[in-house]
């Protein structure tokens, strides 16, 4: 087995290899991705609804639940980034520890996740700056986002990083205000009455609904934490990977408790969970929105929809990077076509970024064509493979660990060593099982099963498998043994 800790030498060394990524994202760019990573439209938009169908305290419970099974999956990661940093993480984690069919089945899926989700960031764009240019054509918003974030990710990785960072630092300084905003509305102390706990205790407050309301919501946060595991692909190409991803990964924790819960708590103690305005997801009544427009500040739903913007653009800018780096790994692998494995001086994959641009473009397309039907199917299937992701990164971390004391390794050379084990992987595990199952449980409790929304929701499930199983069959694959699994670094 090979020393456990890289050196900053051969970080630098490997940097200047040709047709190697270079390491140039720095500490700064790792805690922001971290820290950004989950802030996105589903807190900004989506708490609202969350809160008036399940109540503050339903909705709390959900999200703290969802953040617990994140944090066990991010030290997870951690691990296995700090000590093998690689930009196709976790397709090549589920590779070497588990089964290379799996692990070739994460990786399309994963790429195939993001490309879809580039399509979503654009349709979104569209929605938002027609906030403020109602008669203006759709295709000049969706265009400039697109060459924004093809820009980004063209000029080189630190062009990436510089502009997570920035979109990042909007996002948690917003939301930052929001929180003392609205701890002094709480409290009376920006004037008028104190609003105290009185909306915890109204009608069915806390929680509303009982256990299904709250399931429904456990299984929409999901969604809302899907981008955290950004930081295991961005591993590959940061400086001294095995100091920085741990200190960025233990930002996790309190990331999940000031943005979410605080924020959700905030919110529920501001705003009656009856208000029926919570339910929709237009930025004029977004929760922030209406919180800043009681507490006075002018123009709050057009500062909103600026912030959403970077939120949506910092989205897009991330899955294309995610994308690219995985389709770029796949054909290193020989998984995909050879031309995608090139890069060029700067150490950027354009091949493969063209195509994933060119994917997300075409699907964005289809929201013109058949009133959508078809971008909705895709949509659905792209957000099954998120969590499909998260299950391998669980199986992965506990497969390593296991391999790692099979083969004589001592844990404490390892440069960041996951708390919890194994009970934080396999209750990420379980968790990750029971959000996928529950999809749309909804489909399953009426009078009879509705076939068309099983379909659509479970769509991701099934492409998975064909995945896996046709790469398993044609290569005669079988789960690797403990004392076999390759603990090399690359």
């Amino acid at each position: 087995m090979r020393n456990t800790a890289t050196s900053s030498a051969d970080a630098s060394t490997a940097s200047s290899k040709p047709n190697e990524l270079k390491r140039t994202l720095k500490a700064r760019h790792l805690t922001m991705i971290s820290l950004g990573g989950s802030i996105g439209t589903g807190i900004f938009l989506a708490s609202g609804g969350a809160i008036h169908n399940a109540g503050p305290g339903g909705a709390l419970l959900a999200y703290a639940a969802i953040g617990l099974m994140v944090y066990f999956l991010m030290t997870s990661l951690a691990e296995m980034a700090a000590y093998m940093p690689v930009a196709g993480s976790f397709k090549a984690y589920a590779s070497k520890f588990v089964d290379p069919a799996l692990g070739f089945a994460i990786g399309w899926n994963y790429w195939y996740n993001w490309a879809i989700t580039i399509a979503a960031e654009l349709a979104a764009v569209v929605l938002i700056m027609k906030f403020w240019f109602p008669e203006s054509p759709s295709f000049i918003w969706s265009g400039l986002a697109l060459l924004i974030m093809f820009g980004l990710n063209f000029l080189s990785v630190k062009g990436f990083g510089e502009a997570e960072f920035w979109f990042s630092l909007i996002k948690v300084i917003t939301v930052i205000i929001f929180i003392i905003t609205g701890v002094f509305m709480i409290f009376g102390i920006m004037g008028g009455e104190a609003i105290g706990f009185k909306n915890f205790t109204i009608e069915d407050a806390p929680f509303n609904g009982g256990f299904l309301a709250v399931l429904g919501v456990f299984m929409a946060a999901g969604f809302s934490f899907q981008g955290t595991e950004l930081l295991g692909v961005a591993a590959g190409e940061s400086e001294e990977p095995e100091k920085n991803i741990p200190k960025a990964i233990n930002s996790v924790f309190w990331r999940i408790l000031l943005f979410y819960i605080l924020a959700i708590f905030v919110i529920g103690l501001i705003l009656p969970y009856t208000d029926e305005r919570l339910l929709s997801d237009a930025v004029s009544v977004s929760p922030f929105t209406l919180v800043f427009e009681r507490a006075g500040f002018a123009f709050a739903a057009s500062v909103m929809n600026a912030i959403i913007l970077t939120a949506v653009l910092s989205a897009g800018n991330s899955g294309m990077y995610a994308s690219t780096r995985m389709l770029w790994d796949l054909a290193r692998d020989g998984q995909a076509p050879k031309f995608l494995a090139q890069l060029d001086r700067r150490g950027v994959p354009v091949n493969a970024l063209i195509i994933t641009t060119l994917v997300g473009c075409l699907a964005f397309l289809t929201t013109f064509f058949g009133d959508g039907v078809v971008y909705v199917w895709l949509l659905n299937a792209s957000g099954m493979a998120g969590f499909v992701t998260w299950l391998g990164i669980a199986i992965s971390h506990y497969r390593f660990r296991r391999a790692f004391i099979a083969q004589g390794g001592d844990l404490t050379t390892l440069p960041y060593r996951a708390k919890w084990f194994p009970i934080g992987p396999v209750l990420a595990l379980i968790l990750c099982v029971f959000v996928i199952l529950g999809q749309n449980f909804q489909a399953f409790t009426g009078g009879q099963i509705d076939w068309n929304g099983v379909f659509v929701s479970y769509i991701g499930l099934p492409l998975f498998l064909i995945f896996w199983i046709g790469y398993k069959v044609k290569h005669k694959t079988k789960v690797i043994p403990l004392k076999e699994c390759d603990l090399g670094k690359e």
